[in-house]
């Protein structure tokens, strides 16, 4: 685990103006919560923050933040964004035990090429992009990869397929479907357009059987008139 410190300055004040300030002035507000402190609101340079984050643990990274000349092992969380630049606007710094276990969110990225699907014109439809997990703070992956280079239409991978690292675990039912292998829109219009035609031709070719059963009917009914 890389040793990643933040300084955090406490006393800032509240409200939408001051954090505006604050912004402009290259600080982003943030709340630091958690084991052995009580909430509070601190302001963390906004390219230290950037760099913190930036690691190969990503958001994942766990941050020793300083305050008040104490130090506390945390976790970024909550991040809030600009609608339109992307930074970030606002985090807040959970503490955690590094001895405990404790939730978070990693992103899942598909690896490989799913040939057999685009060779029957289909698409490959992911459905999850991230999984709850359950590890140790320095335990938490960056990501997690998955293989598609074996998918084809109308198969699909789930939550088990996925490869979990020594000391990771998720309570996520194994069964959800990650990513799918779907037929393509045009594909499955065509399908529909041949059912339906299917499903018209076989009632014009029950018609006349019908008729045909009527015809013994009306002889029958002519020969007990005669």
């Amino acid at each position: 685990m890389a040793d990643i410190t933040l300084v955090a300055e406490s006393g800032r004040p509240t409200g939408t103006r001051p954090a505006r300030r604050l912004r402009a002035e290259g600080r982003v507000p943030a709340v630091v919560y958690g084991t052995g402190i009580d909430a509070v609101a601190v302001t963390v340079g906004a390219r230290e923050l950037r760099a913190a984050l930036s690691s190969p643990a990503g958001l994942n990274a766990v941050v020793n933040l300083q305050v008040d000349g104490s130090s506390y092992p945390t976790l970024a969380r909550e991040l809030q964004r600009h609608p339109v630049r992307g930074n970030v606007t606002h985090v807040d710094f959970q503490v955690v035990d590094l001895n405990v276990e404790t939730h978070a969110e990693v992103p899942i990225s598909l690896v490989g090429e799913a040939l057999e699907v685009h060779r029957a014109d289909g698409v490959v439809d992911q459905q999850m992009f991230s999984l709850t997990v359950l590890a140790r703070p320095a335990d938490i992956p960056a990501g997690l990869e998955l293989d598609i280079s074996g998918l084809t239409v109308g198969d699909s991978l789930r939550v088990s397929d996925l490869t979990l690292p020594p000391g990771v675990s998720t309570e996520v039912d194994p069964e959800t479907v990650v990513v799918a292998g779907q037929a393509s829109r045009v594909a499955a219009e065509v399908e529909e357009a041949e059912a339906a035609a299917a499903e018209a031709a076989g009632e014009e070719g029950a018609a006349p059987a019908a008729e045909g059963e009527a015809a013994p009917a009306a002889e029958a009914a002519g020969g007990e008139e005669g």
